[in-house]
Parts: structure tokens; C-alpha cells; sequence
């Protein structure tokens, strides 16, 4: 059984930040078991791996006999989170929320212990505290400390509009810590500044606070931006596992590190060792289908990711591409035209020329025969070209 020590140096693994960690380690040798809560607002139907960062973290205090709560903020949903926004976001509609919401009820168990996991939606306190009580929680923190979270000081210096809803979300998130009396609450590090106004709201309601734990934001497979749908540089939970694999393999080098730490279940040490193997020669590419594997049997079985493996390594090792094609990067404002694409990649002379080639079936991507000469491929991704037998180009396309 680990020591306090021990569980303590685990959790911290991958974290930005503990407030307190010194309270962390009180409660840990307390010996009683934690309520830890992560809210997750359900804006859209799918979850992607920037979203199971936080999610393996509650599983990790899972592992060490703690209460993990996935706490579903239908209410929160219902004003908007600014965090991290330049202008008002738009709320979504009840009917929305509550498809999302079961969407989310359906994934997460791939990651958590259903046995140890309590769902919560933040509506059953928030409906019935009613206006008069809203108003009580309202008068519980001041304008003057609203402004000095970023986003809204940023665009109130900038005389950019911030709804007084907006103020209202912090408020919400922080009680329903209090609702919910939560030892720690996890968040991402964009989201610390409502997480210690849950801190504030605990102590007036003479509960003991909770403890912070931060984690980084995910980027995407970019490298640059966070993980995001509507950025097109996201790997869903729920895609096909050949499409998760091939996404997988396209990172670079260096994010696979990130993704590794954030995402892989494997102990500190086994990373620390694939580092030293590349140290002393390893091919990288080796280290990524191990984290390749390993998230594909997550969320598909074990079954699924070996065969998705074989195929990758028929369709792209075995002959099928030489291993020095050279590589582009190129930024262009969300998708490029594939005959563009190929001409800025010099594998053919001109569009007209790259049209020509697709209508005669002598383009592949990834792999795969491309014949449609209005296809765009989008950014945040990155591409195996082949053009003929022996010409070949390997692009990450990235926003501008």
C-alpha cells in the first residue's frame, strides 16, 4: 500500500499547480477518503483527450480509494463559461445541454470506476436555491474582484462588453463546491481563478476549503493551440480506432513527450526509461506506438489497438513510403484545396497539373485514393502525400 508520500508524488505528476499541496498532504494522512470534483460544462456532444486529462486525474485519485464526482454543469452550461473569452460566449439551449449531458454519462466510464464515480448535475442545487438566493450569493464577492481575473480585465480595459451573467459563473462553479463539499477540485489552469473563488465561498460558509489542483491545458495536434473541435486539431474519444491511432502517430516528437506525461497511465519511470532508450538511439516513431497502443485499448480494447497497429505498420512501414520523403509545414486560414496542396509541396507543377493527376487516380492520402478535386484538407492535422509511385511529401498544415 503507498504511503501518503507516495500518493502524494503521484498526484502531483503531470500537475501545474496544488494550492495548497501542504493541505493536500494533511488530508491525505488523515486516512479519509476525499470527495474530488471536476466539472465538465456539456457544449458539445463528444469528448476528446484534452478533456480526459482531467478525467484521468480524478481516476488516479480513484486508485488510491478516493470519491471521484463528474460533476455535469447544466446549469453553468446555461450562462456560458467565459474563461479564457474576448467576447460574451452564447449559452446553449436546454434540449442541447441535455443530449450533450448524456453523451458525456456514456464516455466517461471508458476512463473512471462507475463503482467509485458519483454523477451530479450542478441544476439540482441551483434550481431550487432560486433568485432570492442567487441575489445572496452574488453579495458574497465584489466588482472589484471580478476584474482582476484576465479575460474580464483585459476587455474591460479594451471598453469590450462583459454581461453581468458572466460574473455570475464563477459564483455558481464555486458554490457548487460548496453544495457538493469538496475536499479538491480539479481544473484545467485556465479555470484557477473560479476554483479559489470556490476556496473563498467554502470558508464563508464555514466548511473547509478545497484544495486546487491544476492541470495543463492539452494542445492539440498542432503543438500550438489547445485541443479543440472547432480548431479541427482534436482526437475524439469515441472516433474509429484507426482514424485515433493514425492521429496519434502524426504528432511530433516533441509533443509526444507531453502527451505522455498527460495522457499515458504508464508510472513516471517507464517514461523516464523510453527517454533514455531515445537517448541512446531508439526511433521515436517506437515510443509512439506504444502511446498509440496504449490510448486505442482505452477506449477500444486491447483487441482493437494491436490490429489497428498491424495495419498501420503494413500500410506505412512495409515498403509502402520511403523513410527520407521530405516534409512541409504550412499555415494557411483553416482548410487548403488538395490540388493547392500539392502544388505548394512541389509534387506537381501547377494546379491544373494536380487536378489532372486526381482525375486520373494518382493521388493518395494517408494512404487512401483521392479522386475529388474540391477536397479540402483542414489544419491541425498532418498528411502523407503521394503522387505516382515515387513522389512523396509529408505535411503538417497549421493556422496562420
Amino acid at each position: 500500500m503507498a504511503t501518503p508520500a507516495e500518493v502524494l508524488a503521484e498526484l502531483r505528476r503531470g500537475a501545474d499547480e496544488i494550492l495548497l499541496e501542504t493541505e493536500l498532504a494533511e488530508r491525505l494522512k488523515a486516512g479519509r477518503p476525499l470527495r474530488v470534483k471536476a466539472g465538465f460544462d456539456p457544449t458539445a456532444p463528444d469528448l476528446h483527450l484534452g478533456h480526459t486529462v482531467l478525467i484521468n486525474k480524478l481516476r488516479q485519485f480513484q486508485e488510491f480509494g478516493h470519491q471521484a464526482i463528474f460533476l455535469i454543469g447544466d446549469f453553468t452550461a446555461l450562462i456560458g463559461d467565459p474563461s479564457g473569452k474576448n467576447v460574451t460566449r452564447k449559452p446553449l439551449s436546454p434540449e442541447e445541454i441535455a443530449a450533450n449531458a448524456e453523451t458525456y454519462k456514456e464516455q466517461i466510464f471508458k476512463i473512471l470506476d462507475p463503482h467509485r464515480t458519483r454523477i451530479e448535475f450542478n441544476s439540482r442545487w441551483m434550481n431550487t436555491l432560486g433568485a432570492a438566493g442567487l441575489v445572496r450569493l452574488a453579495a458574497r464577492h465584489t466588482v472589484a474582484r471580478m476584474l482582476e481575473r484576465d479575460d474580464f480585465k483585459k476587455r474591460f480595459e479594451a471598453g469590450q462588453p462583459i454581461a453581468i451573467h458572466e460574473f455570475l459563473y464563477p459564483l455558481v462553479q464555486g458554490y457548487d463546491s460548496v453544495a457538493l463539499e469538496a475536499d479538491v477540485e480539479l481544473g484545467g489552469t485556465d479555470q484557477k481563478f473560479n476554483l479559489l473563488v470556490g476556496r473563498q465561498l467554502q470558508e464563508q460558509y464555514g466548511q473547509k476549503p478545497q484544495i486546487v489542483l491544476t492541470m495543463p491545458i492539452l494542445e492539440g495536434l498542432d503543438g500550438v493551440q489547445k485541443m479543440s473541435k472547432s480548431l479541427g486539431n482534436y482526437i475524439g474519444i469515441s472516433e474509429p480506432p484507426g482514424e485515433m491511432f493514425g492521429k496519434l502517430m502524426s504528432i511530433s516528437d516533441q509533443l509526444m513527450w507531453r502527451y505522455l506525461e498527460l495522457l499515458s497511465f504508464r508510472p513516471v519511470k517507464e517514461i523516464e526509461k523510453f527517454k533514455r532508450e531515445i537517448t541512446d538511439g531508439a526511433n521515436p516513431r517506437d515510443i509512439k506506438f506504444r502511446l498509440a497502443e496504449e490510448i486505442v485499448a482505452r477506449f477500444h480494447g486491447a483487441g482493437a489497438a494491436k490490429s489497428v497497429h498491424a495495419e498501420f505498420v503494413a500500410r506505412f512501414q512495409q515498403g509502402a513510403l520511403p523513410e527520407d520523403m521530405p516534409e512541409h509545414e504550412i499555415r494557411v486560414d483553416g482548410s487548403i484545396g488538395i490540388a493547392a496542396l500539392l502544388t505548394r509541396c512541389a509534387l506537381t507543377a501547377s494546379n491544373s497539373e494536380a487536378n489532372r493527376l486526381l482525375e486520373q487516380g494518382g493521388v493518395r492520402v494517408d494512404g487512401e485514393k483521392i479522386s475529388d478535386r474540391g477536397l479540402k484538407l483542414a489544419v491541425g492535422k498532418s498528411y502523407v502525400l503521394q503522387v505516382g509511385k515515387r513522389k512523396f511529401a509529408r505535411v503538417r498544415l497549421r493556422a496562420k
